[in-house]
């Protein structure tokens, strides 16, 4: 238990660098949810293709204690099933269609953590979304942490979420991995993170947002998920990463105005 414990506590990169990549940072929103079914492997392999820096998930525990990448706690807007997906085994989940919702589109499945973690290419992070208050128990932050070292990932993984507990449980079991906390209301940076990914009106109620994180160490990663008409605005602002629910789009545009 004891080496265990070493490993999951090892030392890594505290923020989360790409060092052959120019920011902004483009990070995929449950991957390329426009052209695909959101947190869908299709989804992730097109904003593979589309060149984005990261690739950001949602996660829920299974009844069976496995990870999986999906936003909603029940199963019904993205599937064609029903249910609570702490209440279904990874066995059930897997029968659903997860592209149920969108169009003719060709059927897909609820992905696990690893099968994401699998299809990773090297130079690509990891964004994390922690959905539920499982992740208040340690462990499941130790099973989570498990995944992320197995699959060599530590250095390019940050954690997310609006809950600040779950966070800090996080960070109890692995200090070195950075953690972002999203708010909708707050509009001042607060010391702890990493990473903010604040509303984006935020930064226009307060200008010295920007200033005041870089003061304290800290990436900004406005929370828009349709960032396109105010690329410039972010380009500006000299914001880390942009949110995109479309990141062949939002790639694009940036190059097209050369602020990337």
């Amino acid at each position: 238990m004891l080496s265990l414990w070493m490993e999951l506590t090892m030392k890594a990169n505290p923020l989360l660098t790409l060092p052959d990549k120019v920011k902004p940072y483009v990070m995929a929103h449950r991957g390329n949810r426009h052209l695909c079914p959101e947190n869908t492997l299709a989804a992730f392999q097109q904003a593979i293709s589309d060149g984005a820096d990261i690739l950001e998930t949602d996660l829920h525990l299974t009844a069976d204690g496995e990870l999986v990448c999906i936003h909603d706690a029940t199963v019904d807007r993205t599937t064609d099933g029903h249910g609570v997906v702490a209440e279904m085994t990874l066995k059930e989940l897997k029968e659903l269609n997860a592209a149920h919702y969108f169009g003719d589109f060709l059927p897909q499945r609820i992905l696990t953590l690893a099968e994401l973690m699998a299809i990773l290419p090297s130079n690509i992070a990891l964004a994390l979304e922690l959905k539920t208050d499982q992740f208040l128990e340690p462990e499941v932050c130790l099973k989570l942490i498990s995944l992320i070292n197995s699959a060599g990932l530590r250095s390019r993984t940050v954690v997310l979420s609006f809950s600040l507990p779950r966070l800090r449980a996080v960070r109890a079991i692995a200090p070195d991995i950075p953690i972002g906390w999203i708010t909708l209301s707050n509009p001042w940076p607060i010391k702890e993170p990493q990473l903010l990914g604040p509303f984006w009106p935020l930064l226009i109620l307060n200008p010295f947002y920007l200033a005041i994180a870089r003061s304290q160490g800290q990436l900004v990663c406005p929370l828009d998920p349709l960032p396109d008409q105010r690329l410039r605005l972010y380009r500006w602002l000299d914001v880390d990463a942009i949110l995109t629910d479309n990141s062949a789009a939002t790639v694009i545009a940036l190059r097209k105005h050369s602020i990337k």
